[in-house]
């Protein structure tokens, strides 16, 4: 199971996230769960480098897979639209596929 997890300050804007797991819904190189939140992280990652051209603090486990942990995250308003994005697209996939991912959010 991916489980993801997201820090939030006081206002609900997000200063982190972890994704951590293996979705396990399919045979390597055909887990369409896997794909969706490979493609949702890496391009929410490439948006805020890239295109806002923030700074975040970027851990990922290239050898296994399987991590990948955000952090010092802007909170700018450019920043904030792009991590909602990717929320509520792993929010969406839990809800079709509740047994291979698992979202969280603290404050």
């Amino acid at each position: 199971m991916i489980r993801a997890s997201f820090s939030l300050d006081s206002n609900q804007r997000i200063t982190s996230f972890k994704l951590t797991g293996h979705a396990d819904s399919g045979p390597y190189g055909q887990d369409i769960v896997c794909a969706a939140v490979s493609a949702l992280s890496i391009s929410t990652v490439n948006g805020l480098e890239q295109v806002v051209h923030a700074a975040p603090h970027v851990e990922q486990d290239n050898a296994n897979g399987g991590f990948l942990k955000v952090t010092d995250l802007s909170l700018e308003r450019e920043s904030q639209i792009l991590l909602r994005t990717l929320l509520n697209g792993l929010i969406d996939i839990q809800e079709s596929y509740p047994q291979n991912i698992k979202v969280k959010m603290f404050n």
